[in-house]
């Protein structure tokens, strides 16, 4: 008889990213309440990378609970072909009004990876409408922007993506312009754009998730986009990661002095609460799918666009983002990391920190980098024995924590973080 959900759960599901011949049984979570993490063994865990970058105000979060409990009794979903809702409505305005001045119009979808192909095909279609044969995007290297095609198109070509190589469009890929590489990435940028072809440059602002957390300034990043738009080159910003507060103000992109032509959210667009992405664009965008002509159309939709419910979870997540209290949890733990990292400087096993706002990274020196370290899972491990839930990129472990984290325990965070360092100075 199996009575864990545990053990239950690995006669039935299948995991992302995980290798379910070789993984450890999935550890059962009963409830979750503000950054921490309850099991079904009366187990505790920091939530110390809030559940994949999601929960930005913490686990079910009462204000979010309430306005998601009271739209479910007026509305749980609608076709948004043709009809409309206040909550979809409502949270358009109140986003619009965050968001660069230069953002004009909503197009719902589901998650990370579709609100990025949203923006690839309007970017894309931007062009065609206009007869112009426009069609290669710029991306970084090492970037991750999603794993449907057209997202694993403009993200970093690797293992992930090397059952599928040959379908995906070829793209220009720039190197990331990491501190002493600004004037020689630009060069390189400035010789691409020499060619006809080139529609959008998309890009991750400031902070590359997936690579490992790699980190580069808004001053360079305005020099590129201001040169691509030049060029009359589109700009997407995919926030998907770092919008909401991430970066250590609401949006990456209020760095920046240009503004994006395309912008893409989700993960904590709701909080966490649920699914729900967004595409915003400019009015220069939108404007140029009208016509007469019909074949001009924007034809994508989700069955589930604009569900009022998840409509609803962002709107009370928006409440608390404009709140003073969230901006003032941002900075407190902008300046934990930021403190706690000087004390790794010139410590033995690091090889280096990278910092942005509230994401703060470590990359321990353990010769080749990889993502399949075997360092990984020892780390990982070390974690969960010490109730922290830590999700290492291979030898790169990072904390990117909900805002309610409370000081008491981003210290105990970075406790299991030294002894991630301890572990690796004696294995190495």
């Amino acid at each position: 008889m199996h009575n864990s959900l545990s053990e239950r759960d690995q006669l039935v599901n299948w995991h992302p990213y995980t290798q379910m011949q070789t993984a450890p049984p999935p550890i059962g979570v009963t409830r979750g309440e503000g950054a921490v993490l309850f099991t079904e063994d009366g187990r505790e865990f920091i939530d110390a990378v809030s559940s994949w970058w999601v929960n930005i105000h913490g686990h079910a979060h009462p204000h979010i609970a309430e306005r998601v409990c009271q739209q479910l009794r007026t509305l749980e979903h609608v076709i948004f072909a043709g009809f409309t809702h206040a909550p979809a409505v409502e949270l358009a305005e109140r986003l619009l009004k965050l968001l660069p001045q230069n953002q004009a119009r909503v197009f719902y979808s589901d998650n990370g990876s579709t609100a990025v192909e949203v923006a690839l095909k309007m970017a894309l279609q931007f062009w065609f409408n206009q007869g112009q044969e426009k069609t290669r995007i710029i991306a970084f290297e090492g970037s991750y922007h999603g794993d449907t095609f057209g997202a694993m198109s403009v993200s970093e070509r690797s293992v992930f993506t090397r059952p599928f190589q040959q379908y995906l469009f070829d793209v220009e890929f720039l190197p990331v312009p990491v501190p002493g590489e600004e004037e020689q990435i630009l060069a390189q940028l400035e010789k691409l754009l020499e060619r006809e072809d080139i529609a959008a440059f998309i890009f991750e602002p400031l902070v590359l998730g997936t690579a490992g957390m790699v980190m580069y300034s808004p001053e360079v990043l305005n020099r590129l986009v201001e040169r691509c738009r030049a060029k009359g080159v589109l700009i997407i910003a995919d926030e998907v990661m770092t919008g909401f507060g991430r970066t250590g103000k609401r949006f990456a992109c209020d760095y920046l002095g240009q503004e994006p032509d395309l912008m893409c959210f989700s993960k904590g667009l709701t909080g966490g609460t649920m699914a729900l992405g967004v595409t915003t664009s400019s009015q220069a965008i939108y404007d140029s799918f009208l016509s007469e002509d019909k074949t001009k159309t924007f034809f994508h939709g989700h069955s589930y666009t604009a569900n009022p419910v998840a409509c609803a979870a962002s709107l009370a997540s928006l409440d608390l983002v404009e709140e003073q209290s969230f901006l003032e949890n941002l900075d407190r733990i902008s300046a934990s990391h930021a403190a706690f990292a000087q004390t790794l400087e010139g410590r033995a096993g690091i090889k280096a920190f990278r910092q942005t706002g509230t994401i703060l990274a470590i990359e321990f020196e353990v010769g080749q980098t990889s993502y399949f370290h075997s360092l990984r899972d020892q780390l990982y491990n070390l974690a969960l024995d010490n109730g922290v839930l830590l999700r290492p990129l291979g030898n790169i472990v990072y904390v990117l924590p909900p805002y309610c984290i409370t000081n008491a325990q981003l210290e105990k965070v970075y406790g299991v973080m030294e002894q991630m360092r301890n572990l690796v100075v004696q294995a190495f």
